[in-house]
């Protein structure tokens, strides 16, 4: 029984970092369809965001809830250039635009080289989230539950933004049918900004949290970015409940194969399982309901 609920808070522990890795994709990817390859890079952005800030906030807690809002504001910043300059030229060009943000992931990642060394680094993690809570006579970290709970905050607070904001309804307006939101009024150049600042700025939340599970370093981003995709894609493409409905079963699912064989065979193992999925509903588990002429 222990082994069992271990397993299970194990399983969801990786989930919310995955549900946090993906919310930004499902923005950018799933809302603008917008393949973007240096999403990794932002969520190292903010990990290394959080870095910057212990070193002038000498409080570590003080620190970490500084570098969530810093984080969401430098990766919302990165990919709000990174829209202004390349994506704006290239939207319904998503192979365009694989390769192009591909670059910008490896120049992004040359450049943490550059600025804080090749070496990975630690951030401190404040001492109200040291040692575990025991759960069901198991032992879970506290910095895993606030990356669960953080996770959750935040997929709360893009559903709302998205269902009952003005913004919100401008970025479903334009993710629908562009050229009739254009005709109604609404600025679609500046919905789509807004729409990859907010995504961008997720990824750089999700980097602060990752710096609590260990050392960061300049490829970081790299460990998440396909796992962020294939969230994005089995919980339907643009679909927040999707997304955590697919994040919380893969991050399951691995923690269960890691359980009886390696973490390299799970890994295969939940691509197989992904696979075999996306032949029987290639949609996603959460898919538009429309109305067909044909």
């Amino acid at each position: 029984m222990d082994a069992l609920v271990s397993q299970l808070f194990a399983g969801l522990s990786l989930g919310s970092v995955l549900l946090l890795a993906a919310l930004g994709l499902a923005l950018t990817f799933g809302q603008m369809g917008v393949i973007n390859m240096a999403h990794g890079e932002f969520m190292m952005a903010g990990a290394y965001t959080a870095y910057v800030v212990q070193g002038i906030v000498a409080d570590a807690g003080v620190s970490l809830l500084v570098s969530l809002v810093v984080g969401f504001l430098v990766g919302g910043l990165l990919g709000l250039l990174l829209e202004v300059t390349l994506i704006s030229r290239m939207y319904r060009r998503p192979l365009d635009t694989l390769l192009v943000t591909f670059g910008v992931a490896l120049v992004l990642q040359q450049a943490a080289r550059d600025v804080f060394g090749a070496p990975n680094v630690d951030v401190r993690a404040p001492t109200w989230l040291s040692g575990a809570v025991q759960v069901l006579g198991v032992g879970v970290p506290k910095t895993r539950l606030f990356i669960l709970a953080l996770a959750a905050v935040c997929l709360a607070a893009l559903a709302l933004v998205l269902k009952l904001t003005p913004l919100g309804r401008r970025i479903r307006a334009t993710v629908q049918n562009r050229d009739l939101a254009e005709t109604s009024g609404i600025s679609t150049r500046g919905t789509d900004r807004l729409t990859f600042f907010i995504g961008s700025g997720v990824a750089g939340v999700a980097g602060v949290a990752l710096t609590l599970l260990g050392s960061i370093g300049p490829t970081l981003g790299t460990s998440y970015i396909v796992d962020a995709f294939l969230v994005v894609v089995v919980g339907g493409i643009g679909q927040l409940k999707g997304a955590a409905i697919a994040a919380l079963a893969l991050g399951l699912l691995q923690a269960t194969f890691e359980y009886s064989t390696t973490a390299s065979i799970a890994k295969v193992l939940v691509f197989v399982v992904i696979v075999a999925f996306l032949q029987v509903r290639p949609q996603g588990l959460v898919s538009v309901r429309s109305r067909s002429l044909a």
